[in-house]
């Protein structure tokens, strides 16, 4: 992984990736707890859960987007925006306008925006690394996203405590500024109009060769920014040159990623994710402010989101050095471990002994994750990505905003912890829905994976 930080967009785009995600969960934290603590009632709780989430379906069609314009125009604009949305809160409490409609107004912009900003990141990463390094890269990449959380939900939660939610958002919108700052300074080479390492897999599962505009060039000529580092790398061979054909409509680009996706393993990989995130997730989000409260407070609800951060960042860690073994056999045991962990850790209802436990059930997920990441990402052709990748985040999340809000309701009506143990118990269900699938059972080796065809 050290030869990766010697590459200057990566380290870049790492950096904005490490700051707009600590931004994004001291955001989430204050937000959420903010509308449980404003009303009291979880059902609210949900119901914000579902307007975070709610956007992440419409993902999908941002796909097509991505693959045209200009990609760090769009991760530069978007932390802008998401900056100056953010700030808007402090203005408005200090109106005295602040109401929990605000607050459930807000969130699921700030989630709109962040359905072009991760999918343009993801679009970006193999054009600037070799395809070799991208299981690493993706590891950092998790690391970035799980480490984060991991210090700023535990954070978030203090300060909410000590400072109170208004104030967090202030301090937030910085965040935000010095990520754009960051993104500004990447250059993202242009996908090639033919993509040698997935060109196979592409033709087998689309029926159109034309390459649409990816908007990876600088628009001033595609011209690297002078920043004192010619010799640094530039990208991964293949990937940077060429001129892309005539771009196709915004339809038919996103035809071409649904045309992609059908058909191949991903389409039983989304129906499994979507199972097991309309009631995991979903509920997860919706329930877990009311769990939290049970257990102490905000304090506790920012310990329990970074035992989960915490874990996801350990997995993350660990997939580099599993992408030898079967991937199909690796998630089914991923899943037994962390639904069988998940429900042990809700059941013991003591803090110190529930954070610890979860934080270990879903170790594992995060391994699964980032391997199936770098899957897509070595498979999938360049000019395609980022409509892929958003397909496939719209698809596996569609369900959690239904459950985020089913799950507030149903914690209305009983125990918290009932509703997160049916969480573990769906975890267990994925499990044995890989077993029964034949083409997921026998997924080999990701760094061994060339065609994603069913």
């Amino acid at each position: 992984m050290r030869s990766l930080f010697r590459n200057r967009d990566f380290r870049r785009l790492f950096a904005g990736r490490l700051i707009t995600n600590v931004g994004d969960s001291l955001y989430f934290v204050a937000a959420t707890w903010l509308v449980y603590d404003l009303t009291g009632n979880p059902a609210f709780s949900g119901l914000a859960g579902f307007l975070v989430m709610a956007p992440q379906a419409l993902q999908a069609f941002a796909g097509p987007l991505v693959d045209r314009w200009d990609l760090r125009r769009l991760l530069v604009g978007t932390q802008l925006v998401q900056g100056a949305v953010i700030l808007s809160l402090p203005v408005v409490a200090h109106l005295g306008w602040l109401s929990v409609w605000v607050v459930l107004t807000v969130m699921p912009l700030l989630s709109l925006l962040n359905q072009f900003v991760y999918p343009a990141q993801s679009a970006a990463l193999p054009r600037i690394v070799e395809r070799e390094e991208l299981v690493g890269a993706n590891s950092l990449f998790s690391l970035a996203y799980q480490g984060t959380e991991l210090v700023a939900n535990a954070a978030g939660g203090i300060l909410v405590a000590l400072v109170g939610a208004v104030t967090l958002f202030a301090i937030d919108s910085v965040t935000f500024a010095a990520a754009a700052l960051l993104f500004a300074t990447v250059y993202v080479p242009a996908a090639g109009a033919g993509d040698e390492t997935a060109s196979d897999a592409d033709e087998s599962t689309t029926g159109t060769a034309t390459a649409v505009a990816d908007g990876g060039a600088d628009s001033a000529g595609g011209e690297r920014p002078d920043d004192g580092h010619p010799d640094e790398p530039e990208g991964r061979p293949g990937k940077s040159g060429g001129s892309p054909d005539e771009p196709e409509g915004y339809l038919d680009s996103l035809r071409d990623g649904i045309g992609f996706v059908r058909g191949t393993v991903l389409a039983p990989i989304v129906i499994g994710a979507a199972m097991v995130n309309f009631v995991a997730s979903g509920s997860t989000i919706g329930v877990l402010p009311a769990f939290a409260d049970g257990l102490g407070g905000p304090e506790a609800y920012g310990a329990l989101m970074a035992a989960i951060a915490g874990g996801m960042l350990v997995g993350a860690l660990v997939a580099s050095g599993l992408d030898e073994l079967p991937f199909g056999w690796l998630s089914i045991g991923a899943f037994l471990v962390s639904g069988s962990l998940w429900i042990v850790a809700i059941a013991v209802d003591w803090l110190p002994a529930t954070v610890v436990l979860l934080a270990i059930a879903v170790v594992p997920i995060g391994a699964s994750n980032v391997l199936l990441s770098s899957i897509v990402q070595s498979v999938v052709p360049d000019r395609l990505l980022g409509r892929v990748s958003g397909l496939l985040g719209s698809a596996s999340t569609a369900a959690v905003p239904a459950g985020a809000l089913l799950g507030g309701v149903a914690a209305s009506v009983v125990d918290p912890g009932i509703v997160m143990i049916a969480g573990g118990a769906n975890v267990l269900l994925l499990a044995g829905y890989w077993l029964a699938h034949p083409q997921l059972r026998r997924m080999g080796p990701a760094g061994e994976v060339e065609t994603l065809a069913a």
